[in-house]
């Protein structure tokens, strides 16, 4: 049986750790920077995480993973702009608008803005001014929320 890979290993004892602690255990990776390999690994929390969350769960979270082969481990709130990879992201973001990048030109681009409509028979499907988009999952690099700013004028007084 093939051993399994870091991230999975860092993945699975996330996920048990942030459900005890109440978080959300949102992704892992293992990145090569500058030579070293850190172990990035997210978690949301209702209301958002801040500073002193993030602290406590690598806290907890460093003594589980510390016979796992990486140079540092990162904890981080994975931001509004958090992409959607699970089902339950899909779920979730019902309604709202994305932007679907494809590895792969589709009709002459990579990257599509629409409505998701959701997840469904493993296609991500959207609603662009153009109608109804489907795209296989395995064609998808990313999906992530549009953040959208408002205007904020400055008071002249």
């Amino acid at each position: 049986m093939a051993k399994k890979s870091v991230t999975v290993q860092a993945s699975e004892i996330a996920e048990k750790l942030a459900q005890t602690m109440g978080y959300e255990f949102v992704d892992a990776e293992l990145v090569k920077e500058h030579g070293a390999a850190f172990l990035r690994i997210y978690v949301d929390h209702t209301g958002g995480m801040d500073l002193d969350a993030c602290e406590k769960f690598h806290h907890a979270l460093i003594k589980e993973v510390e016979a796992l082969d990486y140079d540092y481990l990162e904890v981080s709130s994975p931001g509004v702009d958090r992409p959607l990879k699970r089902d339950k992201d899909f779920e979730k973001a019902k309604g709202e608008t994305v932007e679907v990048h494809l590895y792969k030109q589709t009709d002459g681009q990579k990257l599509f803005i629409g409505t998701l409509v959701g997840l469904i028979e493993d296609k991500i499907v959207i609603e662009t001014e153009d109608g109804q988009k489907a795209f296989a999952r395995k064609d998808v690099s990313k999906v992530a929320p549009v953040i959208e700013y408002e205007d904020i004028e400055e008071d002249e007084t």
